[in-house]
């Protein structure tokens, strides 16, 4: 039996990291997902009452996932609840509104590519309000995906955002990309003061409750009344599946491999955006898509090496 130990534990191990490989793609595909299912609700619904039923039904996930994970209810220390309400405001109230009012105006694998470029904003951010030290390559990276994200724009001329005015529905995507910026970069400070399970789990419950007076006021019960039975499927995809089930499988991740090469997965997820609305929505890939797409992954790639 002892010569068998080693081989068993080799291949146990392997068998983990492949479980662990496998929860990362799904959770990626999951993320991919959003923006078709967004894509969808937002034909139907206003972007306040849709954002409410997304996070109520992910909020009650997370709370139960809480309990059951902490062996009860995790309340955040008294210092931690203004930065919890900023993560609350940036990723949940502000991304949201803008996430589902720029879908109903542009197809769901333009938004995604453009977002797609959160990461070399951060080290953007990073290098010219921290003064971060910047390499040459990173610098560069930082440079291509914002190219990139132009030539998304633009539809492959970069010089006709100076001359044209510019698509609500972009500006609206590109304050998404704003908002998840500064709620990764808050993000950052509040997980030294508590759980990064809680953290989310607050920030969705603050949010949610920042959202319900704008949904109320946009219509809110007539359109949750109104909503047809794929409406409330998808809307429990975005809740539970997108926002719950795959915050623990990038959890599981992080644990397991480290957040750097858990976070390279994330790379993933504008591609199988635009494989899910091409399949699913019927929504044509251009040239200046696929190139300025590639742009922005190789940009963040270049721009989060590590030194």
């Amino acid at each position: 039996m002892t010569p068998k130990a080693g081989p068993n534990i080799e291949a146990d191990q392997k068998k983990a990291r492949l479980v662990v490989y496998a929860k990362l793609t799904a959770c990626m595909a999951l993320w991919g997902g959003t923006w078709v299912s967004g894509r969808y609700v937002a034909q139907e619904m206003g972007p306040f009452p849709a954002a409410f039923l997304r996070f109520s039904s992910a909020s009650l996930f997370l709370y139960l996932l809480s309990c059951r994970v902490g062996h009860g209810w995790p309340k955040p220390p008294r210092g931690a609840w203004g930065g919890v309400a900023f993560l609350g405001f940036t990723g949940v109230f502000l991304y949201n509104a803008m996430f589902f009012s720029g879908l109903a105006l542009i197809p769901a694998a333009r938004a995604a590519m453009i977002v797609a470029c959160v990461p070399s904003a951060v080290a953007l951010y990073s290098a010219v309000v921290l003064r971060a030290p910047t390499t040459a390559l990173k610098a560069l990276g930082i440079a291509l995906s914002l190219l990139g994200v132009a030539v998304i724009l633009s539809g492959g001329d970069p010089r006709t955002l100076f001359t044209h005015a510019a698509n609500p529905g972009d500006l609206l995507i590109l304050g998404c990309v704003v908002a998840w910026a500064a709620y990764s970069i808050g993000g950052g400070h509040v997980v030294r003061k508590i759980t990064p399970l809680a953290a989310v789990t607050w920030s969705c419950l603050l949010g949610n409750a920042m959202l319900l007076p704008p949904a109320l006021m946009t219509g809110l019960i007539p359109q949750a009344l109104a909503a047809s039975g794929l409406v409330w499927a998808n809307l429990l995809f975005l809740g539970v599946g997108a926002t719950g089930l795959a915050f623990l499988w990038y959890h599981d991740g992080i644990h397991a491999l480290g957040a750097p090469r858990a976070s390279i997965f994330i790379n993933l997820v504008p591609v199988f955006a635009t494989l899910l609305s091409t399949a699913l929505l019927g929504e044509t890939v251009g040239l200046a898509l696929v190139a300025g797409g590639a742009m922005v992954l190789a940009g963040v790639v270049l721009a989060n090496r590590p030194a």
